[in-house]
């Protein structure tokens, strides 16, 4: 996934390509699906892309700082949509054949995604989300929802007023949280970690933070976050992704000039 620009605004575009078999190019490239309208001005394209493993491309998307768009079923801004990897629409998606919506649309009501991932024990969509000033945000993701932006909301704006159009923190017929940060860590990449190397980590989502430059681990109990703990003590860094590796290590990708690629395993095991 990538920004893409038609000379005045931009949005999120996904492609798909073979790597060639020197590894240094990508062949066969096509588009498979764009953002429609084009509306951001350089903000908020929040894309991650999540395969489920039942023939299913979700992809988040961000409102490209148009607060009411995330509320518009004809815009593709503020959603997150489900495709067939052709970048066809399933036709069992929770918007098809209604008048006057994207029938790509799986959920709507998401600012800034900036992480997603199935829960591989339970093979839930979860996905997270920058706020405003506070307001970070994790969510249960399920079709046809409505997760809040901007009507619902614990942020306010950068200026310390009210987000113009809220109405509250939590509104009937919208879809709370899962859980929330009141001061925004700026939360970037997720991922769920269920290897056997590390038993002390098992069962936990591991989330990246730029503004609070850490890695923060959640442990889960069901879909319950229990305690929080921040993990790289003096070793700050942005970090943008996270992945657990086939080896059971944790790794992360940081958002510096020269960007770094940490592995990381649990203190007392000494890695």
């Amino acid at each position: 996934s990538y920004a893409e620009s038609d000379g005045s605004r931009s949005g999120t575009a996904v492609g798909r390509g073979r790597l060639s078999a020197d590894a240094g190019a990508l062949e066969d490239f096509q588009v498979l699906f764009r953002q429609a309208p084009k509306l951001s001005q350089g903000q908020h394209f929040g894309s991650r892309l999540v395969f489920d493993g039942k023939g299913h491309l979700f992809i988040s998307l961000g409102e490209n700082n148009q607060r009411p768009t995330a509320q518009d079923l004809d815009k593709l801004q503020g959603k997150v949509v489900r495709l067939a990897p052709d970048g066809s629409v399933p036709p069992d998606n929770p918007f098809v054949g209604k008048a006057g919506a994207r029938p790509e649309i799986w959920s709507y009501g998401h600012r800034n995604p900036q992480g997603m991932a199935l829960n591989p024990w339970t093979g839930a969509l979860w996905e997270h989300e920058h706020g405003p000033r506070g307001g970070d945000e994790i969510n249960l993701v399920q079709g046809g929802k409505n997760y809040g932006w901007p009507l619902a909301t614990y942020g306010i704006n950068y200026s310390g007023q009210p987000i113009p159009e809220a109405k509250g923190e939590t509104l009937a017929g919208m879809e709370p949280p899962l859980y929330w940060w009141a001061r925004s860590p700026a939360i970037s990449g997720m991922a769920f970690y269920d290897a056997d190397r590390f038993p002390a980590w098992r069962r936990s989502l591991f989330i990246g933070a730029l503004a609070d430059q850490d890695l923060i681990r959640l442990t889960l109990d069901g879909d319950r976050v229990v305690a929080e703990e921040r993990l790289l003590g003096e070793r700050k860094a942005r970090i943008r992704d996270v992945r657990q590796g086939p080896d059971g290590y944790v790794y992360v990708l940081t958002d510096a000039s020269p960007g770094e690629l940490l592995r990381l395993a649990p203190a007392q095991t000494g890695g």
